[in-house]
């Protein structure tokens, strides 16, 4: 496995790369713009990331534009059990070598388009170099047909999950009110800051009572972070609490009614923060090869 110092000369020069490859207008957008990937993600399991994942994903469709899900949670699969599919293969069949990513794609409400997970196979949830680098290379083939990728990864700290939020342009990280689930979203943002550089995180507090509450858990967070790491936070919202968003899930149906929904997928699409930082698409297929070198 590569060091982290290996992985920061190499992301070094990746992002060097990738603003050249922007430059050529090399985008792959119809509309010239370029694709923008971003990874879900929560220190703690339970805090409804897979529902905000797909309410947000639904939202942007309706706003007209291309989305594409990647269930990045490799040994249980949720993203196709919310939307109610069936998925005849799953990326289980993909990191196999039986089905390439074209077939194993399904469609969802809205046009949305799904790369579904598999459940119950453990040796996926670690990935080896072989495995990221034809999925980098099948991902390069799909390059272009996407104005949005949303990668749910599990929950947690696996090498999976470092994997996915080190590649994405921007993390969002999704947390509740819960003092476990807070200090999960820290732990969190502390691994990834310490150990892969990373600096910038967006924050989504699910299940609030009203704004004032998930505005105090983002106060929390960004106090201790601003005591002992060296990060910014933005605070993208509060989802509040509503029954029926767990009757939803239950009856596999995707509920967008909520406003704050409409909201964070909004903000995403105008995009309110630039993510040239990080790069382009292109930046994403190669850092996700970059880091399955190391195996």
């Amino acid at each position: 496995m590569e060091t982290t110092h290996e992985f920061v000369d190499q992301a070094g020069t990746l992002r060097s790369l990738s603003g050249r490859l922007s430059e050529t207008g090399k985008v792959g957008l119809s509309s010239g713009k370029a694709t923008r990937v971003f990874s879900i993600t929560s220190g703690k399991g339970g805090v409804g990331k897979t529902a905000v994942v797909s309410n947000i994903a639904v939202s942007l469709a309706r706003l007209g534009k291309k989305v594409l899900i990647i269930d990045a949670d490799l040994g249980l699969a949720n993203v196709d059990v919310v939307f109610g599919l069936a998925p005849r293969y799953n990326l289980n069949h993909f990191f196999a070598g039986e089905q390439s990513l074209e077939t194993i794609m399904v469609e969802g409400p809205e046009g949305i388009r799904i790369l579904p997970a598999g459940s119950g196979v453990q040796k996926f949830t670690r990935l080896d170099s072989a495995q990221k680098m034809r999925f980098m290379e099948d991902l390069d083939n799909l390059h272009g047909e996407f104005d949005v990728v949303l990668i749910d990864t599990e929950a947690g700290i696996s090498e999976n999950v470092t994997y996915f939020n080190v590649a994405a342009q921007e993390i969002l990280v999704v947390t509740t009110p819960e003092p476990t689930a807070i200090t999960d979203a820290y732990a969190l943002m502390k691994l990834l800051s310490t150990q892969y550089h990373e600096k910038r995180f967006n924050l989504i507090v699910n299940s609030v009572r009203n704004n004032d509450e998930a505005l105090d858990v983002y106060r929390k967070l960004t106090m201790v972070s601003g005591r002992y790491l060296d990060i910014s936070i933005d605070f993208l919202g509060g989802i509040p609490f509503d029954r029926r968003m767990h009757e939803s899930v239950r009856r596999q149906k995707v509920m967008v009614e909520l406003s704050a929904f409409e909201t964070l997928a909004g903000n995403l699409a105008a995009g309110t923060r630039s993510t040239q930082a990080k790069g382009s698409l292109q930046f994403f297929w190669k850092k996700l090869m970059s880091f399955g070198n190391g195996g």
